[in-house]
């Protein structure tokens, strides 16, 4: 990693969750911040975050108690900010479906608020958190996000002057995080359940675990233009696959799919895969808007990339990479 981050002054929105946690956790050991903003609306969360992360151990620690969907607190929170993380959104699907107002609010006229109080206040660079539900979504969470993604592309033909820039990193289920399957699953072993209920046996989905996540977006922030959508190359695992390593004995009830859900994820659908750059490790998105097919930024991405020529789409179900049984097992050991 060449890009500096020394001196910088960073924000984290959300930053009190797994990632946010984990993004601060790996920029206080490697990062080297001036000033590193933990924004979150939830002030207990906050206050045990504080314990973990003190400012008097820690100088460069702040704590700003706010809720992206507050613009003039968002406006205010981005005062002297160099670099946004923006971790913050509401991805409760069954929450999302029976409270649409409220994830609308969040996840698209809060991007909207971090867009406007990033370039007012002459932010250098964001990078937004998007999800594979983003790509051809059939749920209201999906939906809020894509708006958002697409936000976030757009702002970087608003910022003018001020040259902020935008992108955004998309990825799928995060292992160990809050209310993914793998701490699920062994909850209910631990209280003794024989019997796991899975929604489809044929179900697949890509894995990234925290530490990756946070990787990436630090790297994104080093290797940015502005207005791409970067997909990291993860392995599948199906879903089935996790019982055996969570103990003897062990089977499974197929419940059914729940509303919204899918059953393979998908990042990169058929209709991107045409402006879609294979970058080695990780593919990028290019903006469909006409400053980026006039920019030399078009021709430094494609002159270190190719085509996606071979893939129909990205999606989990037919990747070729698949976690083999040792990482699974090592996955598992390590959540």
């Amino acid at each position: 990693m060449t890009y500096s981050f020394k001196g910088k002054s960073i924000l984290i929105t959300g930053g009190t969750g797994s990632f946010g946690q984990k993004f601060v956790e790996f920029a206080l050991k490697e990062l080297s911040p001036k000033k590193l903003v933990v924004f979150s609306r939830d002030e207990l969360k906050q206050f045990n975050m504080a314990a973990k992360f003190p400012e008097s151990q820690y100088p460069c620690m702040r704590y700003f108690i706010g809720d992206v969907r507050d613009r003039n607190r968002v406006m205010r929170a981005l005062s002297g900010i160099d670099l946004v993380v923006h971790a913050s959104a509401m991805k409760q699907i069954v929450a999302a479906e029976y409270n649409p107002t409220e994830c609308i609010a969040t996840n698209v006229l809060g991007a909207q608020n971090i867009i406007d109080a990033a370039i007012e206040n002459g932010v250098q660079k964001v990078v937004a958190l998007s999800t594979d539900k983003a790509a051809n979504p059939i749920n209201l969470y999906g939906a809020t996000k894509l708006c958002s993604d697409k936000l976030f592309v757009a702002a970087n033909n608003l910022s003018g002057e001020q040259n902020t820039r935008f992108s955004v990193v998309r990825y799928g289920n995060v292992a160990g995080s809050r209310g993914s399957v793998i701490p699920f699953f062994k909850k209910l072993v631990s209280e003794g359940q024989k019997t796991l209920p899975v929604t489809h046996e044929d179900m697949t989905r890509f894995i990234i675990t925290l530490d990756q996540g946070v990787r990436l977006v630090a790297n994104t922030f080093e290797t940015m233009h502005g207005g791409e959508i970067i997909v990291p190359k993860l392995p599948s695992l199906k879903i089935t696959d996790i019982i055996p390593f969570l103990g003897n004995d062990l089977n499974y009830k197929v419940i059914g799919i729940r509303p919204g859900e899918k059953l393979h994820e998908v990042m990169i659908p058929e209709e991107e895969t045409r402006n879609s750059i294979d970058m080695g490790d990780h593919f990028i998105i290019q903006p469909n808007h006409h400053w980026w097919n006039v920019s030399s930024f078009k021709k430094s991405v494609e002159s270190q990339g190719k085509p996606m020529k071979d893939l129909k789409e990205y999606a989990s179900g037919t990747n070729t990479q698949w976690l083999s049984p040792d990482e699974l097992k090592e996955l598992m050991d390590s959540i």
